[in-house]
C-alpha cells in the first residue's frame, strides 16, 4: 500500500471517528465540578490525551498524570512507557510515591525504552491489548517522530482497543495532533497540612488548552489521595473550633468596649 493511500486511509478513519458527537463518548468524572462539566461528564476514555510539563514541572505534570491515569484505570493493569533519556534526567518512578498517590504498584508495567522509536512502537503494542486501563507514554524533547501521523495511529489502536493513551510530553512545545485533550500543568500550593502529617495533599494548576467538544479553563486541582479523585481546594483544609456558647462573638465585644469608651 503506498504511502498516499495508507494516509488517505487514516484520514478517513479519523474523521469518521470525529463525526461522533461528545455525549457519545464513554467518560470517566475527574471529580472536580468544574472541570467535569467543561468536559461534558469527564475524560473521555479509549483516547488520546496530552499533558505538558512546562519549564522544571516534569515532577507535577508525572503526578497529575498518575492521577488521570488511576481515574480511568483503576482496577486494571496500567503500562508506563518512558525513555531511558526520561529516566536520566528525572530518576525513576517511585513506586512509594505511587502508591501515596493511591495507585496500586502492582498493576503498573514499567518499559524503558532505548529511544522515541521504540518508545511509539511499545506503546501501540500496548495499546492494542484490551485488557489493559491505560497506557502512559512518556517522551522527552520535540520528538519529531511524535508527529500527527503518529497521533493518528495511537488514535485508532485506543479507539479499536477501548484502552486510553495518557502522552506525557516533557521540555516540548505542543505540536498538532488528534489528541482529545491537551493540558499544562504546574505544581499549585497545598494546603497546610494536618499537624501528624509531614506533606500536604497534591495540588495542581491545570490548564486545559485543547478540547475538541467543548471549552477550555484552567483551574487548580487538588488530588484526593484516598479516594482517588480530584476535587476542588478546601477554603479551610483544617477544621476550624466552634465559637464558645457562653462568649460573645469578637466583633460584638468590640462593639461593646467602643460603645462604653
Amino acid at each position: 500500500m503506498s504511502t498516499a493511500r495508507t494516509l488517505a486511509t487514516l484520514r478517513g478513519s479519523i474523521e469518521r471517528l470525529e463525526q461522533g458527537a461528545a455525549h457519545d463518548l464513554n467518560k470517566i468524572a475527574l471529580g472536580h465540578a468544574a472541570a467535569d462539566s467543561v468536559l461534558h461528564g469527564g475524560l473521555a476514555c479509549a483516547a488520546v490525551h496530552e499533558v505538558f510539563a512546562e519549564g522544571h514541572q516534569s515532577a507535577a505534570a508525572t503526578g497529575f498524570i498518575a492521577g488521570l491515569a488511576g481515574r480511568v484505570s483503576p482496577r486494571r493493569p496500567l503500562v508506563w512507557v518512558r525513555q531511558d533519556f526520561s529516566e536520566i534526567e528525572s530518576g525513576a518512578l517511585s513506586m512509594g510515591g505511587l502508591c501515596e498517590l493511591g495507585l496500586n504498584p502492582r498493576l503498573l508495567v514499567t518499559v524503558r525504552a532505548p529511544d522515541t522509536d521504540a518508545a511509539l512502537r511499545t506503546a501501540a503494542d500496548a495499546l492494542a491489548c484490551d485488557a489493559l486501563g491505560a497506557v502512559v507514554l512518556e517522551v522527552w524533547g520535540q520528538a519529531r517522530q511524535l508527529d500527527l501521523v503518529a497521533s493518528r495511529k495511537l488514535t485508532l489502536a485506543a479507539a479499536a482497543s477501548g484502552v486510553t493513551a495518557l502522552l506525557l510530553r516533557v521540555a516540548a512545545e505542543p505540536r498538532p495532533s488528534t489528541a482529545e485533550t491537551r493540558w499544562i500543568v504546574r505544581a499549585a500550593h497545598s494546603p497546610p497540612s494536618a499537624p501528624w502529617s509531614a506533606w500536604g495533599v497534591p495540588v495542581f494548576d491545570a490548564q486545559l488548552v485543547r478540547n475538541r467538544h467543548g471549552p477550555v479553563g484552567r483551574w487548580i486541582m487538588e488530588w484526593n489521595c484516598d479516594e482517588c479523585l480530584f476535587s476542588e481546594p478546601s477554603a479551610y483544609p483544617q477544621p476550624l473550633a466552634a465559637t464558645p456558647a457562653h462568649r460573645p462573638h469578637q466583633a460584638q465585644a468590640f462593639a461593646g468596649q467602643r460603645r462604653a469608651s
